[in-house]
């Protein structure tokens, strides 16, 4: 298709213009200059990597708090940073192993450090130090230090060291220790002095600590103090860094460790310099000291000032690599000490580093930016940048060499040709040993040295070869065949041997076979090595080691016939068989059935039954069968004691347990087959059968079988064992019985025997139960059990002591049985209460000494019941006297007195009683009882009741309340107040009023005096409680002379509420003469009752006494309450006229303020407290005047400010003030103000006096007095008159104290703008220069204005509301003149930048791509890209989004807004796009709008792109051909999508050719479908195609098939003979003949010669006329078919040489192996063939046709030896028969 070519060619044509366009212009123009750089590098192949790992700010993290100190990374692992910058102080955590997972805690710290290996934080807030473990949330130490810490950091996982200004501490976080000092500061690094890092040795032996100070003329100096711990001294280097390293020192003997010191020296004047030297080795140890001599360091030109200021080591590489200040990276070689690279990474800071173990580099953080930046090692490119770019092939073959790097392939070769040609065979060896790689490591360089004759005297070449090998390390595959040739020629097996151990040779299984040769035991080593299984146990099996058979196969997954070598090992070591076997039933490798029957074939019975104790551990269910085969070999086989073993293990669950116990049963184990019965019947069988034969009985398993049944078959088969032999079987169904109560039940078992009238065995089986049965049936029937059996002693102690059985039925039991001994009894009814029934049993049965001795031994407490009932059964007072004094004191009187009592027999105990008081008796029961009986018989009560002492005052009076209440009184008055509510009923209810007055007076109890005196509704009540008063007022208080008794009768007249009555009372007291008349409680408590029950007597009460508590009492007198305020005046009038008369002139000044702050605050009469002022005339009084009037107000102020000036009073200034603010009298505030002065210097005074006059309008005064001294508050007062508009004042105070700020508004508001900017300068204020701007652009001075913006736009919270101002007052262009004149101001920032930008976008956007170019660095790109993007700016828009290096925001934007789009700075953003789904986007936009440029684009994406997914994208919309040439490039990745979419161009071209090589180069695509798409096209070499593709599929019959219908007979041909199918072949043939085509005929038997049957080929040719054209491949068969007969003849003829017996026994194989004896043939033995009878030995032969034994053959013909024609039968292989 023209169009189509002519279409690519043009876009060909276009993407070469646009790649001339991009490359002419300037880099400066294309890349900002960091990724220029980047790239540069990238082109120059430098030995380096660079990545940004993240940034932080990214993750929320303030850039203000990455620097050092703040921001920390002690390891890989995490980065630890303090944020204090938003006010609140929190702690981010940075997990870098987590995906970059950020942790926030609100912590207050000022550093912290994070462990470099676990979640352990360490913090640090002054001198505080605090360890937390963040995993466990818990704390683990803290200290406090005595100096602040300048530096910390950690030196390993358990270890902190902590810098203070003086000393070095170090700090373990395990146990409880403090901080250890290890050695102080060095005087160079004292004061003045930055502590920028800190290392300890690898051995913790040595520490650097390393600081910088300011030096002359600016430069930054720096101080190492090495410190040696074991010797305890330090040494100073001039230098800014340094780190330890540990290297291998080549040829220092073991151990070639060293520790060195690597550091950067810098002395005054001196070129930097690297010093590489060992630490901690005496210079006398062998192999010396290692040290490199000082290599300068290639500081740029360009940067004279910098220095380093961290150096971290690569343990992977032995590379040193270096940061600077200014952001340059060195890498310096450790052994040589020579600078490998130098560049500048970055411009920032790099203030904290650590290195990289996965990558042997290093990662740093960049100051501020908080970039994380890794910098590793670029493997590929170190030895040709240093052959290359340093031109330095020796050190560039020594890192090759020691790294194993690549790049210096051509000078290890030409070395290796120059040291051979020179006869350097030594040198060789070690040359190609170390190169790198193994580029030397070939079969080429063995062959050479093996090609190199030996000198005499020294080894051969190849072994001088193989030594420098096996010094270097490990031989390879090659080289480890190739060295044990010649060792196991020589015979020298020991030295293979020692290679092995020391694992310098590669197993493989060729070297196992060569070492097989030699010793088995070392191949074996071999074999296991290089993992062939096979030939490993091949070698178990000749060692005999079949125990390690089945492990090492299990190990290696190998599978082997283990069945045939378990069949064979059980004839020859049954043993050693059987541990074969577990080891193979334990890894499942075979079948345990299969094992059983393999030793049970030969009877191995005691090998079965461990095999299967082993195999069947487990227990499993599906193992069951074996279990019970396992248990009947043994039963069956005459060794039933291990199945009686193994039952009673319990080893097994899952087998036959019926079929067993049949078989345990037959073979005599009676128990075992009784624990596998189930059924009743047959557990019966057993059990009779087991108990029939005591000596079979074993009674503990009996009873434990028990346990296994249900409890109705355990009575079925006790009632079976009771009823064949009760005798001999009862002791055993006892024990079962008692065993298993609780499981059968004790009511089942107790009908069992009651059933049977087993008494006895009722009695033994309760007996074992009785004791620990809860059930009260158990205990009856027990003892019914024993009565019955005569066993009293055991009613008597069950009756004793069980608390189970019921009471009851068991008295009701022993009464009706009557036993001899009726112990039984009385303990049953004394335990359960049942004393009177027992009492009548005994009386009624003549056991009256039973009673006696119940009442004296057994129970004495009880013994007046036992005398109630027996006075119920008219018994003997005799005996009953008898018996009460034989029990004595034991017996309780008060229950005997009330048993006595309630029958009125009391009399019959007067003896008894008086005979008890007359020992001393002191018991209340008895007295109690006497006195009952001296009160009922009038024997002088009184005298009892007034002098005993042990009477119960309650129980008697009661006793006497119905026969004298006065005795009853006396009886609760002896009761002390226990009886108080039992004396007042008493009292009350017979009139004796007189005695309760009396006793109340004298008891003095305020809570009985309340009950008596309680008010109530019932007029009873009410009379009887006025008799009461009565008598008191009348009787009991004249009587008394106790002033305490008068006291609480007067509490209890007042708590009562009886006011009258108390007054009454008091009048008699107090009034009317007596001793208590001139009591002062009296007095008060008159007048006070007075004043709340009876106010008209008040004032007299006043009048008329004068022993009383005046003020006190006048306070309650005016309270809110009684309102007596008249009262209140005269006492305090009163009191303080004697208080002048007694010349207390204090208490009287007091007395005369209360008296007229009754005046003004009560009585509010204030006329007259002003004439009562007048006449005291004392200041107290004036003041409290002045005070009442200035809470008045209103026209009394004057007169209260006249009245503190009169007291000359300044102690409540504040309150006048605020009322003469109130009443906005200044003006007579002054001269308060100036008296208060005189007495008060408080600023307060000082500044309102300054306000008076201001209000006052006072200036001259004002002025005057600011100029005084003074302590007035200018500021504030200054403040209060600006707010007030009082303007001029304001000025003049603001003038006083300098405060420009202020004073510039004043004249801002007075309208003096000069002068209001005169002041701002001074004042130089930002909010100052904003009001001083607002005024002058509101009153249109612009000029002014102007110069107080430039002083606001440079601080950048203000910029936004000065723009807001101007853009509101209409002044945009006077605006961006400002801005614009800010621009060249030093303290210009990027807001000033970013809002002229804004502006231009608004009011003059021609201007605003000449300012963002100009300044775009230095703006702020956000919000300026907000503004073009509101102002339709595309393409300042887009170039801000480049700059800003938001290259998919920029290409989003020009796929958006055409217009702004610029093909090669579309290319530039594009291909640097982090968002895969831009790249697409893109295309579609090309497609869209920039079709010719579309491969362009592909071409620079290509390696961002899915293949794929552009197909797709481009087969969707049918663009395929634009992107021709981009789909050839991407080719080369074999992707399916790209082979399909160029095979389909392709073939829409017509382009066989390119679709012929596209097919054979490329083979991922679906080839089928192709092929059939193209098999029926019109052009026959796309047809051709097809039948290639269907052959390279191996669809031959399809591609035959379409070459026939091309007439393709050639391709036809040659497929038939790539298939190797023989009936293809044959197909073909006929088809050559079918057309007659003789050519192809001939040409088909040459080319499928080896997949044609001759008879085919002959009938064909001689069917068809074709002999002469198949004559050449009958010749050909016919010369194979001689030569391979020919061969075989050679191979099978005899020996000549062979014994008679060797061809004897071969005979005898080779006809064993005829007749199918496959065991005859292997074994080889003397077992012949005899012919049958009748024939003779010589005639016989095997007969057989086509294999077939027996057969003659046909015709007479010779039989033909089968298999193959005329070859011998060939040994059977393993396996088969």
């Amino acid at each position: 298709h023209p169009t189509r070519r002519l279409r690519a060619l043009r876009q060909r044509s276009a993407a070469i213009d646009n790649s001339l366009r991009i490359q002419a212009v300037p880099k400066a123009n294309r890349l900002p200059a960091d990724f220029a750089t980047l790239l540069e590098m990238a082109q120059a192949g430098i030995p380096v990597n660079f990545a940004e790992v993240l940034n932080l700010t990214t993750l929320g993290v303030n850039a203000a708090s990455i620097k050092f100190g703040s921001c920390s990374m002690e390891s890989e692992k995490f980065i630890a940073v303090c944020d204090n910058s938003s006010g609140s102080s929190q702690v981010f955590v940075i997990d870098l192993t987590a995906g970059n997972a950020v942790t926030k805690r609100p912590i207050s710290a000022e550093a912290a450090i994070m462990n470099p290996v676990t979640k352990v934080l360490a913090l640090r807030a002054g001198t505080q130090l605090q360890i937390f473990n963040l995993e466990l949330r818990a704390k683990m130490k803290s200290h406090n230090m005595s100096a602040p810490c300048v530096y910390w950091r950690w030196t390993s996982p358990n270890n902190i060291a902590l810098v203070t200004p003086t000393s070095v501490f170090h700090w373990s976080i395990e146990g409880t220790s403090e901080p250890v000092k290890v050695f102080d500061r060095h005087a160079s690094l004292s004061e003045g002095t930055q502590i920028i890092n800190y290392q300890v040795s690898p051995d913790e032996k040595w520490c650097l600590l390393m600081g910088i100070a300011q030096g002359a003329g600016g430069t930054i100096q720096g101080t190492m103090q090495l410190f040696s711990i074991d010797k305890g001294v330090s040494q100073t280097l001039q230098g800014h860094t340094g780190c330890f390293h540990t290297i291998s020192v080549p040829g220092r003997p073991a151990p070639s460790q060293a520790q060195v010191l690597c550091f950067e020296e810098k002395k005054p004047d001196s070129p930097a310099k690297l010093f590489v030297m060992e630490v901690g080795r005496d210079k006398d140890a062998p192999g010396g000291v290692f040290r490199l001599a000082p290599v300068q360091i290639p500081v740029p030109a360009e940067a004279p000032e910098d220095f380093p200021v961290s150096m971290v080591p690569s343990p992977k590489h032995d590379i040193i690599f270096m940061i600077t200040k200014m952001g340059y990276l060195y890498l310096f070689d450790v052994f040589s000490g020579k600078a490998l690279y130098r560049a500048r990474i970055t411009k920032d800071t790099v203030f904290v580093t650590c290195p990289q173990t996965s990558t042997g580099g290093m990662l740093g953080v960049t100051a501020r930016k908080g970039q994380l930046l890794q910098v590793s090692l670029n493997e590929q490119t170190l030895v040709p940048y240093v052959v290359s770019t340093l031109r330095d092939n020796a050190l560039g073959i020594a890192l090759a060499s020691r790294l194993n790097l690549p790049g210096a392939d051509d000078l290890y070769l030409a070395e290796f040709q120059r040291l051979l040609s020179v006869g350097d065979v030594a040198g060789a060896a070690k040359l190609a040993a170390e190169s790198p790689q193994g580029l030397l490591r070939t079969a080429e360089t063995i062959q050479r040295f093996q090609s190199i004759p030996g000198q005499p005297g020294q080894p051969q070449p190849v072994f001088q070869y193989f030594h420098m090998l096996l010094e270097k390390g490990k031989l390879n595959q090659l080289e480890s065949i190739e060295l044990a040739k010649p060792v196991l020629q020589q015979g020298r097996t020991q030295f293979l041997e020692k290679w092995l151990t020391e694992d310098k040779l590669e197993c493989s299984e060729q070297l196992g076979d060569i070492v097989m040769q030699a010793d088995v035991n070392m191949a074996l080593s071999v074999y296991l090595r290089a993992n062939v299984p096979e030939k490993a146990i091949n070698c178990f099996l000749q060692r005999g080691e079949f125990d390690k058979i089945a492990a090492y196969a299990t190990k290696v997954g190998y599978r082997c016939d283990y069945s045939f070598m378990l069949s064979s090992l059980v004839r020859q070591n049954p043993q050693g068989a059987l541990e074969f076997a577990k080891q193979l039933s334990a890894g499942s490798l075979i079948d345990p059935n299969t094992v059983v029957e393999i030793f049970m074939a030969g009877n191995r019975i005691q090998e079965t039954t461990a095999f299967l104790l082993e195999a069947l551990k487990g227990n499993k269910p599906e193992e069951g069968y074996l279990q019970t085969k396992l248990l009947e070999i043994n039963l069956r086989g005459g060794s039933p004691q291990v199945a009686d073993a193994i039952l009673q293990n319990n080893m097994f669950t899952h087998y036959d347990r019926q079929y067993v116990a049949k078989l345990c049963e037959a073979a005599g184990l009676a128990q075992r087959a009784l624990e596998h019965y189930t059924d009743v019947e047959d557990i019966k069988r057993s059990l009779l059968a087991m108990c029939s034969n005591q000596q079979m009985v074993n009674p503990e398993f009996v009873l434990s079988y028990f346990g296994s049944l249900s409890p109705e078959a355990s009575l079925e088969c006790m009632k079976e064992l009771l009823s064949r032999n009760m005798r001999g079987n009862m002791q055993i169904v006892t024990q079962i019985a008692a065993k298993y109560n609780e499981q059968i039940g004790a009511q089942p078992l107790i009908d069992l025997f009651e059933n049977f009238k087993c008494f006895e065995g009722l009695f033994y089986y309760l007996g074992q139960i009785v004791n620990f049965s809860q059930d009260p049936l158990v205990h009856y029937k027990y003892i019914e059990a024993a009565a019955k059996c005569q066993q009293y002693k055991e009613v008597e102690r069950v009756c004793r002591d069980s608390t189970v059985y019921e009471p009851g039925p068991v008295k009701d039991f022993l009464m009706d049985a009557k036993l001899p001994d009726p112990r039984p009894l009385i303990h049953v009814c004394d335990r359960h209460d049942f004393i009177e029934e027992m009492t009548s049993y005994l009386y009624s049965n003549n056991l009256q000494k039973y009673i006696e001795v119940y009442c004296n031994k057994v129970s004495p407490q009880k013994t007046p019941v036992v005398v109630g009932r027996l006075l119920d059964l008219d018994c003997n007072e005799d005996f009953v006297r008898q018996l009460l004094n034989s029990v004595g004191h034991a017996c309780p009187v008060e229950e005997l007195v009330e048993q006595v009592e309630h029958r009125n027999r009391l009399r019959l105990l007067q003896p008894w009683l008086e005979a008890r008081i007359a020992t001393g008796n002191q018991e209340t029961g008895t007295h109690n009882a006497i006195g009952k009986i001296y009160v009922t018989l009038n024997r002088d009560p009184v005298s009892f009741l007034t002098n005993d002492q042990f009477y119960d005052p309650k129980v008697l009076g009661k006793y006497c309340e119905k026969l004298d209440p006065s005795l009853a009184f006396i009886a609760y008055k002896r009761a002390n107040g226990e009886c108080d509510d039992d004396l007042i009923r008493v009292t009350t209810a017979n009139g004796l009023f007189k005695d309760q007055a009396r006793y109340l007076v004298e008891r003095q109890d305020l809570e009985l005096w309340a009950r008596v005196l309680q008010a109530s509704d019932d007029p009873t009540d009410t009379a009887n409680r006025r008799a009461l008063i009565d008598q008191v007022v009348q009787t009991a208080l004249p009587e008394t002379k106790d002033p305490d008794h008068v006291s609480t009768t007067v509490k209890a007249f007042m708590a009562a509420d009886l006011p009258q009555e108390l007054i009454e009372l008091l009048e008699r007291i107090v009034l009317q003469g007596s001793d208590f008349s001139e009591n002062k409680n009296l007095q008060n408590l008159l007048i006070l009752t007075a004043i709340k029950a009876d106010k008209e007597r008040v004032m007299e009460y006043i009048n008329r006494l004068d022993n009383f508590d005046g003020p006190e009492i006048a306070k309650i007198a005016i309270s809110d309450q009684y309102q007596l305020y008249e009262e209140g005046f005269i006492i305090y009038t009163k009191f303080a006229k004697s208080a002048k008369a007694s010349g207390n002139d204090a208490d009287a000044v007091d007395l005369d303020v209360a008296a007229v702050g009754v005046l003004v605050d009560l009585i509010r009469n204030m006329e007259r407290a002003s004439e009562f002022a007048e006449r005291v005339n004392t200041p107290a009084v004036w003041s409290r005047l002045a005070k009442a009037q200035l809470a008045e107000g209103g026209p009394l102020m004057d007169a209260a400010i006249a009245s503190y000036i009169k007291a000359s009073d300044p102690a409540n200034y504040a309150e006048v003030i605020e009322a003469a603010e109130r009443a906005d009298s200044y003006e007579s505030l002054v001269p308060f103000l100036v008296m208060a002065r005189k007495h008060v210097k408080e600023p307060h005074l000082d500044t309102m006096l300054i306000y008076s006059y201001a209000k006052s309008n006072k200036l001259g005064d004002l002025e005057e007095f600011i100029a005084a001294p003074n302590v007035a508050s200018i500021q504030t007062i200054g403040e209060r008159c600006f707010d007030e508009g009082m303007f001029s004042a304001a000025k003049l105070l603001f003038a006083s104290i300098n405060n420009n700020a202020k004073l510039a508004l004043c004249y801002v508001n007075l309208e003096q703008y000069r002068e209001a900017v005169d002041a701002a300068q001074k004042a130089n204020s930002v909010s100052t220069w904003k009001e001083v701007n607002k005024a002058c652009v509101k009153a249109g001075e612009f000029r002014l204005a102007r110069v107080a913006g430039l002083q606001i736009i440079v601080h950048p919270d203000h910029l936004e509301e000065l723009t807001l101002l101007y853009e509101r007052e209409g002044q945009p262009m006077e605006l961006i003149q400002l801005m614009e004149q800010g621009l060249g101001l030093d303290a210009a920032h990027s807001g000033i930048f970013t809002e002229l930008g804004v502006l231009y976008s608004k009011y003059l956007p021609e201007k605003l791509m000449e300012h963002i170019k100009i300044f775009w660095s230095r703006m702020n790109t956000p919000k300026l890209m907000r503004a073009c993007e509101k102002a339709l700016l595309w393409d300042e828009a887009v170039f801000l989004l480049k700059e800003d290096e938001q290259y998919d925001s920029a290409v989003k934007t020009m796929i958006a807004h055409s217009t702004a789009f610029q093909h090669d700075l579309f290319l530039d953003c594009v291909q640097k796009a982090r968002n895969s789904e831009i790249y697409y986007k893109s295309i579609q936009f090309y497609i869209e709008q920039q079709p010719l440029l579309l491969v362009r684009l592909l071409q620079v994406l290509t390696p961002q792109l899915d293949h794929s997914r552009v197909v797709h994208q481009l087969r969707k919309i049918d663009h395929l051909p634009l992107a021709e040439s981009y789909l050839k490039a991407v080719q080369k990745d074999n992707l399916s999508a790209v082979n399909e979419a160029l095979n389909e161009l392709y073939v829409e071209d017509e382009d066989y050719d390119a679709l012929r090589q596209s097919v054979d180069d490329y083979d991922n695509f679906d080839q089928i479908a192709l092929a059939q798409k193209i098999e029926k096209h019109e052009l026959l070499e796309f047809r051709r195609i097809a039948a290639y593709i269907y052959k390279k599929n191996k669809r031959y019959q399809k591609s035959v098939q379409l070459s026939k219908a091309d007439k393709m007979y050639k391709d036809s041909i040659e497929t038939v003979a790539e298939s190797g199918d023989s009936s293809l072949a044959e197909e073909t043939l006929r088809f050559f003949c079918a057309v007659c085509d003789r050519e192809c005929f001939c040409a088909t038997l040459f080319t499928c010669y080896e997949h044609i049957k001759p008879d085919v080929a002959i009938e064909l040719a001689w069917r068809n006329g074709y002999v002469d054209f198949a004559m050449p491949y009958i010749i050909q068969y016919t010369r194979h078919l001689h030569d391979k007969v020919q061969e075989i003849d050679k191979r099978t003829a005899p020996k000549e040489t062979a014994e008679k017996t060797e061809q004897d026994a071969a005979a005898a194989a080779a006809v064993g192996m005829m007749y199918g004896d496959p065991a005859m043939a292997m074994a080889g033995g003397p077992a012949l063939l005899t012919a049958p009878p009748g024939m003779m030995p010589e005639y016989q032969q095997p007969q057989y046709m086509g294999g077939m034994p027996g057969v003659p053959p046909p015709g007479g013909m010779p039989p033909m030896q089968q298999p193959g024609y005329g070859m011998p039968p060939q040994p059977p292989q393993p396996g088969m028969y």
